[in-house]
């Protein structure tokens, strides 16, 4: 998956949490965050890969197999929650009372959809040249 599909995935799992949470504090709906918490689940899910097993396959073999296909999946997942907390810290740092973080969040995701973080730290295990 693309990086900037994954950062849009964190940037929708964080959103929906904290919708979960406003929820959870004004009282509302006890079906809502679970609804919710699906629509987060579902984002984890695509941003992880599916991993096929031979049958026959040993112990060392099956956490190679599963190491090798999460291993980029999750660096590439914390990247894109790093980027996040980040972008809302030094929005709080600078004490911007005028932005809440859900447009903090929007922010972010108009700069994701605008290539502003395309192939940067070149997690696609090449040589680099993505050219």
């Amino acid at each position: 998956m693309e990086r900037a599909e994954v950062l849009k995935r964190v940037i929708g799992i964080l959103t929906e949490s904290q919708e979960i949470r406003r929820a959870a504090e004004a009282g509302e709906g006890d079906d809502a965050p679970e609804t919710e918490a699906g629509v987060v689940t579902q984002l984890l899910n695509e941003m992880l890969p599916s991993i096929s097993v031979p049958a026959d396959a040993s112990p060392q073999q099956v956490a190679r197999l599963v190491a090798g296909a999460l291993g980029p999946a999750l660096h590439t997942m914390v990247a894109g929650f790093s980027l996040a907390f980040t972008s809302l810290a030094m929005a709080h740092d600078a004490g911007r009372t005028d932005i809440t973080s859900i447009e903090v969040l929007q922010q972010l995701a108009l700069e994701v959809e605008a290539g502003t973080y395309d192939g940067e730290g070149d997690d696609d295990g090449d040589d680099g040249d993505d050219g």
